[in-house]
């Protein structure tokens, strides 16, 4: 061979050679799956909460966690802070990840419509928990009868003040399936009473803060009030608040709920009652659900979640 010819030769072996050294590994490796097609293959749900400033919806969290850690299920959940807006990005997030199906507990009632029809369009069932939606496709509702337990509530609260005086009544959000629901239970009982009169009704978005303010607003106008219907246990605590700021004493107090709070009120005789909802019990109900929709079973469109007064 012509020595001008051995170095290019020696030269291509090289190159010839780290190619295939560099080629080889990766052709060998298994392809990494990407986070999307991990999460589809790993029976993961969605879980949308409405807010997890409140702590009747962190026990209903807590529920489906444990629920779903028992039954093998990935969970993801997202809260929107009650923002509508807020929750359909986050739910949309949720169907981009291609998750089994989504558990809504939904801030709006009407709001949420749309996200749950880019659900049905992407193939993912739904459930709602708590809360209905106004439309789309909902495979099943897991909730109280919030009717019954506002007539309930309406009931325990005229017994206690002699079907005679007045009442004040505090709202849940606008909109939401809850006040909606508990509001007209309450009134379908106190408005066929002749001698009880709702003399005042406002809004206080199941919020402490707003309960507390809303309360002192009504106060400052009339303090002949017997009796507080509150539509959730934060605002129930937060007329009781008012209530002992005014000193006034003697003032049934009913929420709804039973959150740890208000039972130890209830217990203390700040408050005369809440309804028990069991968001613990709905959190768990709704991963049950859940799994059975991923093992291929079908859902009654309504599962209703037992009602309890803590007197």
């Amino acid at each position: 061979m012509k020595t001008w010819l051995k170095p290019l030769l020696i030269a291509s072996m090289a190159l010839a050679f780290s190619a295939c050294s560099k080629q080889g590994p990766e052709s060998a490796a298994a392809p990494e799956a990407s986070p999307v097609a991990a999460t589809a293959s790993n029976n993961t749900v969605g879980l949308a909460i409405s807010t997890q400033n409140n702590p009747f919806f962190v026990t209903l969290k807590q529920g489906a966690e444990e629920a779903a850690k028992a039954s093998g299920l990935t969970l993801i959940t997202v809260d929107a802070q009650d923002d509508a807006a807020k929750q359909i990005a986050s739910i949309e997030d949720l169907i981009q990840k291609k998750v089994k199906v989504i558990l809504i507990n939904p801030t709006d009632s009407d709001a949420l419509v749309s996200a749950v029809k880019q659900a049905n369009a992407a193939k993912i069932p739904v459930i709602t928990l708590d809360r209905s939606v106004n439309g789309g496709e909902v495979i099943s509702h897991i909730a109280s009868d919030n009717v019954a337990g506002g007539k309930m509530a309406a009931e325990f609260l005229l017994e206690k003040i002699g079907k005679q005086g007045e009442i004040a009544e505090l709202e849940g959000i606008a909109g939401s399936s809850a006040a909606r629901e508990r509001g007209q239970g309450f009134h379908i009982v106190v408005d066929a009473e002749k001698g009880v009169k709702v003399a005042a009704k406002q809004p206080a978005d199941f919020d402490r803060a707003k309960g507390l303010s809303v309360m002192e607003n009504i106060l400052q106008g009339n303090k002949k009030i017997k009796a507080v219907f509150a539509h959730n246990d934060e605002m129930a605590l937060g007329a009781v608040q008012a209530l002992e700021a005014a000193g006034l004493k003697n003032v049934i107090v009913v929420g709804f709920d039973a959150t740890a709070d208000a039972v130890a009120a209830v217990k203390a005789g700040k408050m005369a009652a809440t309804v028990q909802q069991k968001p613990e019990l709905i959190g768990k109900m709704g991963i049950e659900a859940a799994k059975k929709m991923i093992d291929g079973q079908t859902l009654e469109k309504n599962i209703p979640v037992p009602l309890e007064l803590v007197k």
